[in-house]
């Protein structure tokens, strides 16, 4: 049923609580890849600064860097997970992370998307939560969302 999934990531031990969920659904459906996806808001200039050639290569290289600690993070996290018979592939990109997760999913045909909701609310709440409810409401694939242990009933 689910030969293809998603697990988008933010880099934090909270989102990490998707993974035994991913893999449990991975060996239990016997599914054929699994794609961890990291997507890094890109690194923008504070408001009312002058764009320049200078400002420009300044976000050009925080945006390099940023999407190599993105590669870092999941190459880290592939080698030390263990999905038996499961081919397992990372990808990092830029961008917005619930437009991208979104249509990475879209153009490349995935039967489910696992992603981690961190159960908070407030501003942590805005910056991953809202991720993780734009992609449940805008995907056309089964999603499944896992809170973590320390989440905060009825938020």
């Amino acid at each position: 049923m689910y030969n293809k999934i998603l697990v988008p990531l933010d880099g934090s031990p909270l989102a990490e609580c998707v993974l035994p969920h991913a893999e449990a659904i991975a060996k239990g459906c016997a599914a054929k890849n699994v794609v961890f996806l990291r997507i890094v808001e890109p690194f923008y200039m504070t408001g009312g600064e002058e764009v320049t050639a200078f400002s420009v290569d300044i976000m050009e290289r925080a945006n390099v860097e940023r999407q190599k600690a993105a590669e870092k993070y999941l190459a880290e996290l592939v080698a030390r997970l263990k999905f038996d018979g499961v081919n397992v592939d990372w990808k990092a990109y830029i961008g917005r992370p619930a437009d991208e997760i979104i249509e990475y999913c879209r153009k490349n045909a995935f039967d489910l998307i696992c992603i981690a909701t961190h159960g908070r609310s407030g501003v942590s709440r805005w910056v991953w939560g809202s991720v993780a409810d734009k992609v449940l409401r805008a995907a056309c694939t089964p999603v499944l969302m896992v809170r973590p242990k320390d989440c905060i009933p009825g938020y």
